[in-house]
């Protein structure tokens, strides 16, 4: 069965229109080894994402949604201070790391909702900022 993609049970997200994305997408479904989790966020789970990492209540709250999002869809989230010591929002780095599958414009909703949740609720930017390099996904 060379050549065919694995027959998945699981709604899977539609493409990405033609020159809007370099995610990739086919080569994951073609490719025997990769890892289809990411395919699982569709459309509409992505905004249900976007709205919980928008209503973050604390700094345990974003660590269980960034092991939950490494466990369930396999994306890699790290949450990083400057080097320069800037002591506020501007100061804290948020990367969703590149794997086949995820789209760009998913990459860049991750981290601005997370940052929208860190102006809304200081505390936990403050926590961050507090620890320094707080995590990044393994």
């Amino acid at each position: 069965m060379v050549g065919k993609p694995a027959i998945r049970s699981f709604p899977i997200r539609t493409e990405c229109p033609p020159g809007a994305c370099n995610c990739r997408r086919d080569e994951l479904l073609q490719s025997p080894d990769g890892d289809p989790r990411v395919l699982r966020l569709t459309r509409e789970d992505e905004k249900q994402l976007l709205r919980r990492l928008e209503n973050l209540s604390s700094l345990s709250d974003l660590k269980h949604m960034q092991e939950r999002m490494q466990q369930q869809l396999g994306i890699q989230l790290s949450i990083n201070t400057s080097p320069n010591e800037v002591r506020s929002l501007r100061g804290i780095t948020i990367l969703v790391h590149e794997q086949l599958g995820l789209c760009k414009k998913t990459r860049q909703a991750i981290p601005a909702a997370i940052k929208r949740s860190l102006e809304q609720q200081p505390n936990i930017a403050y926590e961050i900022l507090n620890i320094g390099s707080l995590f990044a996904s393994e």
